[in-house]
């Protein structure tokens, strides 16, 4: 592990360390894991929608497949 790692985990675990031992609390370090995790929520879903966006939903016909002959009739003619 570099030096700059080891640092950089020092100083998180600290910021865990200062809360009182008799109380639960998430503290810094867990409003930072959280903030980063919505961060890359957020980024992942413009992506998404970004990509969504790009496809096309019309389908086109299959050039290879037989004609069956049937077609739906939308309304059914009476009299």
């Amino acid at each position: 592990m570099s030096a700059s790692v080891s640092l950089a985990a020092t100083h998180l675990v600290s910021l865990a360390k200062e809360v009182d031992e008799n109380k639960v609390t998430p503290g810094v370090l867990g409003f930072i894991v959280f903030a980063v995790m919505a961060l890359a929520v957020w980024g992942l879903m413009k992506s998404m929608n970004r990509h969504m966006g790009k496809v096309d939903f019309k389908e086109t016909p299959d050039p290879d497949a037989e004609p069956t002959g049937r077609t739906a009739d939308p309304k059914p003619q009476q009299g």
